[in-house]
């Protein structure tokens, strides 16, 4: 069997990453007397990007709580629209000597400033996508302290970077009508954009420019990855060109848009497989609406399924003792079995076992979702999306009322009512009780049932109700899982359409994401494509298939964007598995963060129950990552997912440790 990309590109990836000491390259050496040599580095223009130097004398300052802020900084000379490609920066007070002059100040960095753990040339650049659906983020254009103090007094420097969204959209503040792109792979530009700008303006920032940590939620968490996993990748290049990107300093060095850490909650990402992963991991388990007997997209499911379950076999993801993760193939052809498998259940083991171990009964489980998260850094936001919400549909699921989704676990939002008691099936008579909760949303009023658990052996014979499938020890306090299947029939199941990234009408969040300037949406899933020129003739004879299906994802799959990038590249550049993985071409490519933090909630049926383990995967196995934490969160769903604490707090905290290690 011949090597794998992985094995044949590790002496090669490992040259060619570049440390995050330092934000430049490594030099060549002096060479020798017997060597030619090296060729020199090709001039460049000193003065190219002074147009985006930080001006010093332009911070405005909240004297009550010691904050030095600027807003509105454009980090690129030829931004696509300033309302985005511009950013708000955040500084403890502490951390500068200033001089009033007006109604602003000339700030000089004070380097005998301790802020928390941290000095001004220690201190970590944080920076929020604060956004779990791929909307658009405007940089803020008004400035309030809520919500920054936990930063900080932690000694961060808190960079709010707007950045375009999932569509091409019109910048009305420019006057100009004109449409600015938007969709893969601009979002991740614009915030590449926006690092190489700080980088470029180090000298007047009271921070470590090589300690910049992204993170985000959702698809938000998604691109927190890619940009963790693609630090300078040359995919990017033509279209930080385009947009007039820092690409190096004063000095001539390059300007690197690789990070120190990324942290994501419940991400949503890797699209090329998203559709497969969903229904391998739930679909198929799936016989209602779209996935009901008779209909074409149920055996467009099956199908994808398989081709998971092959794509896993072809890909590098590796276990702790570094042996290849696979499937076997059972004789009806489902993937079901093998050491993948295994390793996803104990995921779900681990999780469950560390909840019954650490969770105080009676225990109260609700149903959460949250659509968008709310980092601060932008007081127009809140409003923005109260806005929204008049006009938005009820939405099912909770959070905590201010959004954040930062209730400690376990706990009810909202008041509550006990509507109703009733002894459950199975040992000790346990009691569950039902309750109703109505909690105010970003996006609406939602109403959501609550139970409440008299005990943890009550609480796994409630699962168990219908045909025993997870396994409890009181005398250990440890749980096992059977099967995924049973699994996903009983706390993940398929919520989404069938092939729901790549829906068959190009109606998701993901299709706009891969839309072209005014074709608004697109099929992007190759995977899907050519299952479904495969299956043509037998799909057609079911009656909810559309003869426009016949061509849709052929023709939308040779479609280019502006700068002629194919939809197959523009799909890996939103994938961060492209640069972790042996078997892509992007394998050991790019610069890749040492720190990871990646939170999942193990009832999220947004997404996959694989996305998040398979970055992980990928990363505990690639030369260069110091740390990788992998929580799975039992009992929350799609939430900014925590154990205990809150968001926040474990952040901050994780940041800390990644910086004084």
């Amino acid at each position: 069997m011949g090597c794998t990309r992985r094995e044949f590109l590790a002496l090669a990836s490992a040259g060619t990453m570049v440390g995050l000491a330092g934000c430049t390259p490594s030099r060549p050496s002096t060479p020798t007397q017997t060597e030619e040599p090296a060729d020199p580095e090709p001039s460049v223009d000193l003065s190219e990007f002074e147009g985006l130097a930080l001006d010093a004398s332009a911070w405005r300052y909240d004297e009550e709580n010691d904050i030095y802020y600027q807003l509105g900084l454009t980090y690129c000379k030829s931004p696509a629209t300033e309302t985005y490609e511009s950013l708000a920066i955040f500084v403890p007070g502490a951390y500068f000597t200033a001089e009033e002059n007006g109604s602003t100040f000339s700030c000089a960095v004070n380097e005998k400033a301790v802020v928390g753990n941290f000095t001004p040339a220690t201190a970590p650049i944080l920076m929020p996508i604060n956004t779990g659906t791929l909307a658009a983020q405007a940089s803020p254009t008004a400035y309030d302290y809520e919500g920054l103090a936990p930063y900080m007094e932690a000694g961060c420097i808190y960079v709010y970077a707007g950045f375009r969204g999932r569509s091409a959209g019109y910048d009305t503040s420019s006057g100009t009508g004109e449409l600015f792109p938007g969709g893969s792979p601009w979002p991740v530009v614009d915030l590449k954009a926006a690092i190489r700008y700080l980088r470029y303006n180090a000298g007047c920032l009271p921070c470590d420019a090589s300690r910049v940590f992204v993170f985000g939620f959702g698809a938000g968490g998604g691109v927190s990855a890619v940009l963790g996993a693609s630090g300078d990748a040359a995919l990017y290049e033509p279209y930080l060109a385009s947009i007039g990107a820092v690409t190096h300093d004063s000095e001539g060095k390059m300007v690197s848009d690789a990070i120190s850490g990324s942290a994501s909650w419940c991400p949503v990402t890797s699209f090329d497989t998203a559709d497969a992963a969903y229904e391998w991991c739930q679909g198929q388990y799936a016989d209602d609406a779209t996935r009901a007997e008779g209909t074409w997209t149920r055996m467009l499911s099956q199908e994808l399924a398989a081709s998971y379950g092959a794509w896993v076999n072809e890909m590098d993801l590796r276990a702790d003792d570094d042996t290849q993760l696979t499937l076997d193939e059972t004789e009806a052809g489902v993937f079901s079995m093998g050491s993948y498998a295994s390793a996803l259940i104990g995921v779900l083991d681990e999780a469950a076992t560390y909840f019954v171990q650490n969770t105080t009964f009676p225990y109260t489980y609700t149903p959460q979702r949250l659509e968008e998260p709310t980092f601060p850094g932008d007081p127009n936001l809140a409003a923005t999306r109260a806005a929204d919400a008049t006009t938005a549909p009820t939405t099912s699921g909770s959070v905590p009322a201010d959004g954040t989704g930062e209730g400690e676990a376990g706990e009810v939002p909202g008041d509550t009512e006990v509507i109703n008691s009733e002894e459950a099936e199975g040992e000790a008579g346990a009691e569950t009780v039902e309750t109703t909760s109505q909690v105010m949303m970003p996006v609406g009023v939602a109403q959501v049932q609550s139970t409440i658990y008299d005990s943890a052996q009550s609480y796994f014979a409630a699962l168990n109700a219908d045909s025993w499938w997870i396994n409890y020890s009181h005398g250990s306090s440890s749980v096992s899982v059977s099967s995924l299947r049973d699994f996903a029939l009983h706390m993940r199941p398929a919520t989404l359409a069938a092939s729901p990234f790549d829906l068959p009408d190009r109606s998701s969040k993901s299709n706009q994401l891969f839309g072209i300037g005014e074709e608004s949406t697109l099929h992007f899933d190759a995977m899907a494509a050519e299952i479904v020129e495969k299956n043509m003739d037998a799909y057609a004879e079911c009656e909810d298939w559309d003869p426009e299906y016949e061509t849709a994802w052929e023709t939308d799959l040779e479609k280019v964007d502006s700068l002629e990038t194919s939809m197959e590249a523009r799909v890996s550049m939103m994938n961060p598995l492209f640069w972790l993985s042996g078997h892509y071409e992007g394998y050991g490519q790019a610069s890749v963060a040492p720190h990871w933090r990646i939170n999942e909630g193990l009832f999220d049926s947004e997404a996959p129950l694989a996305t998040a383990s398979n970055i992980v995967f990928a990363l505990r196995k690639y030369d260069g990552v110091a740390d990788v934490s992998h929580t799975p969160v039992w009992g929350q769903g799609h939430v900014l997912a925590e154990r205990s604490g809150t968001p926040t707090a474990n952040l901050i905290r994780w940041v800390t440790s990644c910086c004084t290690e």
